[in-house]
């Protein structure tokens, strides 16, 4: 089942981000790695074509108050969402509390190890602070930068999915569950870094 989240006031800090709610004045820093030919494609959805319509999503990250920014140095790179999960493709975990990580990073980034420090900060948040039982994560097949973010974070491979692009199109992804009795067996094994 999705349990509903709310980040208000929640800060994470990890060895170089500092992930945080998202701001008005975050603005020029988001429209300028939205904007980007290839870094929403990644994700399904289309790069942004204005200012507004970076504005129209950023303030739907600020209202709906599930989006962290990640902010390096002052400056917003990029974001994880706690989405909720389908949980109509998901339904042994019907009982159980769970939510679905989305995330994306400026191209200037690509490369670092920033995408999985921040999602591992994320991913410890969730399970130690929200006390979640599960999440789900998935990319895209032809993702395979996501595809390493996912496997270096722990996550394992549960199955093959269709799933609807925000342009209406739909595109094989493969899907994939950390639970968190094997996020605890990877903090005790020290396997984890956030």
């Amino acid at each position: 089942m999705n349990k509903p989240i709310d980040i208000t006031g929640v800060e994470l800090f990890t060895a170089r981000l500092y992930l945080r709610e998202w701001r008005e004045s975050d603005l020029k820093d988001f429209y300028e790695y939205a904007s980007v030919e290839g870094v929403g494609e990644m994700a399904g959805w289309r790069h942004h074509g204005s200012i507004e319509e970076s504005k129209e999503i950023l303030d739907k990250f600020i209202s709906g108050k599930k989006t962290f920014c990640i902010d390096l140095d002052g400056k917003a790179v990029g974001s994880v969402g706690v989405e909720e999960y389908d949980e109509a493709l998901f339904p042994e975990y019907a009982d159980k509390p769970g939510r679905r990580i989305g995330y994306v990073l400026s191209k200037d980034y690509w490369g670092q190890g920033l995408m999985p420090e921040a999602v591992a900060a994320v991913i410890q948040y969730l399970f130690e602070m929200e006390e979640l039982d599960f999440l789900n994560c998935g990319h895209y097949e032809f993702n395979t930068r996501s595809r390493r973010v996912i496997e270096k974070c722990g996550f394992e491979f549960v199955k093959n999915a269709e799933f609807k692009t925000v342009s209406g199109t739909s595109a094989p992804t493969r899907e994939y569950i950390l639970t968190r009795e094997k996020y605890i067996s990877m903090i005790e094994e020290s396997a984890y870094y956030a």
